[in-house]
């Protein structure tokens, strides 16, 4: 965290956290040592003043990421970053990671859409959701206000045992994201955070519920599953061993019905495979 709030990772990407308040205290929140300073971790305009300056002199950085907490419970700190964001030419993408449509979908109020359209950048709204029974008629509206606002929307999902660790439950919630124009983006292993022990699964149930989506669904609806590596290791994408192995004529895949094929990998020999 070179200046207050901006976190910078990874080379191209800047994570901003606006605010450690949130629509939800999730007992999983790989952010949880946190919420308890929400007085430090409040931003001010000199604070996004110093952020803008640096990354004004660090111009490898094309993509802002706003967290927190949840920026959509400060909607006057919100449209003051993108304002200043906005105006930066080298950043090419907002994203925005929030629970407010699903904890409190009444905060998505014209005033706040109006800012969203005015940002110049593509503008993208990551939302989390954990079960389909958070998909409410209250929260449909948010969401289709949002898309019809014209602002790509996503989810993100942490596996949670005995909350949502089943295909059935996993296939309901992705279908219906999709039916409010939400692209599921992200399936979460939960982190090892303390407390929290009893909502983790292993990663083989991860594993069982994507092969249970690819191929008996849209593409669609299936996620991306990943694990956050511990010690600053980043997001890494987790799927099933679709790959069985080589032989001489090429590679030897499985399919989403466990069938066997051979797929080959030198062109010369290749022949019509269709």
């Amino acid at each position: 965290m070179p200046v207050k709030g901006l976190v910078h990772k990874y080379g191209n990407r800047a994570l901003v956290l606006l605010t450690m308040a949130c629509a939800a205290y999730c007992r999983f929140c790989t952010r949880q040592r946190s919420v308890s300073e929400i007085e430090q971790g409040k931003i001010g305009e000199e604070d996004l003043t110093r952020m803008v300056d640096y990354l004004k002199e660090h111009r490898e950085v094309k993509e802002v990421i706003l967290s927190g907490g949840d920026p959509l419970v400060v909607p006057s700190v919100l449209k003051k970053a993108l304002a200043k964001f906005s105006e930066l030419p080298q950043i090419k993408i907002i994203r925005i990671g929030t629970r407010v449509p699903v904890s409190d979908p009444s905060l998505i109020k014209e005033d706040l859409l109006n800012a969203f359209q005015k940002v110049k950048q593509p503008l993208y709204l990551m939302i989390h959701f954990e079960h389909p029974d958070e998909i409410t008629p209250e929260m449909r509206q948010a969401c289709g206000r949002l898309a019809d606002a014209g602002i790509p929307l996503g989810s993100q999902t942490v596996l949670l045992a005995g909350v949502n660790d089943s295909v059935e439950t996993m296939t309901k919630l992705f279908h219906g994201l999709l039916t409010m124009r939400v692209r599921p983006y992200y399936l979460y292993q939960c982190d090892p955070i303390p407390g929290s022990n009893h909502f983790r699964t292993s990663v083989a149930k991860g594993l069982e519920i994507i092969r249970g989506l690819r191929g008996h669904t849209t593409g669609y609806a299936v996620p991306t599953y990943v694990v956050d590596a511990p010690g600053g290791g980043g997001k890494i994408p987790l799927l099933p061993e679709y790959v069985a192995g080589r032989d001489q004529d090429g590679l030897i895949l499985r399919n989403y019905e466990g069938n066997v094929f051979r797929y080959p990998e030198n062109h010369a020999d290749a022949k019509d495979i269709h």
